[in-house]
């Protein structure tokens, strides 16, 4: 990773989204959960916007997460090549 240059910001990637349907929890509730506007957190979804710390760890309360599981700097691949990841010569 290249050093960023003042004004310039490097993308944050995060499972927001996964999380909630995974906890079948709203937009709206987990906005009412971390005090945002339910706008923030589709905006947070989208990458249209990224959360300040104090934000991304209430986040990450809520699911009882690390950090590092929500957000990345890295786009996330599929959840279940995390958890069940493939040995070489098993079968698709």
């Amino acid at each position: 990773m290249s050093p960023v240059r003042r004004g310039e910001t490097l993308p944050i990637f995060n499972r927001i989204a996964v999380l909630r349907a995974e906890h079948r929890m709203s937009r709206a509730a987990l906005a009412e959960a971390v005090n945002v506007n339910v706008q923030t957190i589709g905006a947070l979804e989208r990458g249209d916007h990224y959360p300040s710390l104090d934000l991304a760890m209430r986040i990450c309360d809520v699911f009882a997460l690390p950090i590092e599981v929500v957000f990345s700097r890295k786009e996330f691949g599929p959840l279940s090549a995390e958890l069940y990841p493939r040995t070489k010569g098993e079968m698709p």
